[in-house]
């Protein structure tokens, strides 16, 4: 049985194709429109956030968040930027790529996640930390509630990578709106898809401002007619010129009508979607539980579970290596916990000499795999795999 980490480009791939090449026959202008700023609107009242900015990525969304952040000077280049250790590249490369300095916090074996004791301890290491920039990994979290409250405490900048998190919760709260601003992807295989595609969401509107200027060259024509006239005033730009002026430094990261268009499609499966993924999860978690190789995640404190992969961890190496095998032969495609520990990926190691403590993460990356968990999984395809782990 051929069992992919993702089965279709879309949920409910087949109707949203059909409404797809409607839309493009009938559209008049496929660049960055109408349709984003109704996807907006609409992740926005799902998120229960102010405002939500659409990009052409995940990655990009990271990137576009600190530099908007150095545009407000709210950070600083050579601030240390503590980030996950278990997570994926691209959370860490724009601190490196934009002057901040990341400081590795090692995750809980048991949630797979930055804890308030991993962050208290990398507080010790690094006080001068302005700003933590965590993952809420596969879509689980720890005690995230109380690392908002560190950060409170501490006057550190809480910001959410949640790209694997949409629609998870702990104490009723969506992951993503526990600090100042949040990430989301929207890349074949995540809970909604728009093929490519990315959004930063934030309570903050000085910071969205700066936000939907940096995503588009730093000029202002993305802003309110109210936001856009203090701007041209403040800085003595005439009407005519104004179009080709730039305030400040920014990207090409716009999105099209086209993925907009997807998006406003797919969200309407939001509660669907998360449904399936929290009932594929709670079925495997359960084999985790019962089995005397394979540990469990702590998902007590969590009121919702929508999982963006099934993390399988071992408490040996040599019985990781023989389940892998064991999937791989069966045509399971599985993948290492995200990128594993970032402290071992060649660009960290290439552009950071600092040796962090991650006993934690060096585990999960020696011991774990995980496999998809999607909502167009058949009930023959979850017994199947329950098999696989029952051997």
């Amino acid at each position: 049985m051929n069992i992919k980490l993702q089965k279709n480009t879309f949920y409910n791939s087949e109707d949203t194709s059909k409404k797809l090449v409607q839309f493009i026959s009938e559209a008049k202008i496929l660049s960055m429109g109408e349709q984003c700023k109704l996807f907006e609107k609409k992740f926005s009242f799902k998120q229960k956030r102010e405002y939500s900015i659409y990009v052409n990525s995940g990655s990009s969304a990271n990137l576009l968040l600190l530099q908007a952040l150095l545009n407000l000077g709210r950070i600083s280049k050579g601030d240390h930027v503590a980030v996950s250790s278990l997570t994926w590249a691209t959370n860490i490369m724009p601190v490196i790529q934009l002057g901040l300095i990341p400081v590795l916090v090692d995750c809980e074996i048991e949630t797979l996640n930055v804890s308030s004791n991993t962050f208290k301890e990398a507080l010790r290491r690094t006080p001068e930390i302005k700003v933590l920039f965590i993952t809420n990994t596969l879509g689980f979290c720890s005690d995230i509630a109380e690392i908002s409250n560190i950060c409170k405490t501490e006057k550190i900048t809480l910001l959410e990578d949640n790209c694997e998190a949409l629609g998870s919760e702990t104490n009723k709260k969506l992951l993503g709106n526990f600090g100042l601003a949040s990430t989301f992807s929207f890349f074949v295989g995540h809970h909604i898809s728009t093929i490519e595609g990315g959004m930063v969401t934030t309570d903050d509107e000085q910071l969205a401002n700066a936000l939907i200027m940096a995503r588009a060259h730093g000029w202002d024509r993305n802003l309110s007619k109210s936001e856009q006239k203090k701007l041209r005033v403040e800085n003595n730009i005439d009407e005519f010129y104004s179009k080709y002026s730039f305030y400040d430094l920014g990207f090409n990261l716009r999105s099209s009508d086209i993925n907009g268009f997807i998006g406003t499609i797919q969200i309407d499966y939001w509660d669907e979607i998360v449904h399936k993924r929290e009932r594929n999860f709670k079925i495997f978690n359960e084999i985790f539980m019962n089995s005397k190789k394979m540990r469990s995640l702590d998902v007590s404190h969590m009121t919702k579970v929508s999982s963006f992969a099934i993390p399988v961890i071992f408490d040996r190496m040599i019985d990781k290596e023989k389940f892998a095998k064991i999937f791989m032969s069966a045509d399971v495609e599985i993948r290492p916990m995200i990128a594993g520990n970032m402290q071992k990926q060649p660009f960290f190691r290439k552009y950071i000499k600092t040796s962090f403590s991650l006993k934690n993460s060096d585990f999960i990356h020696e011991n774990s795999f995980y496999f998809g968990n999607n909502a167009d999984l058949e009930d023959s395809e979850l017994d199947f795999l329950q098999e696989l782990l029952q051997k």
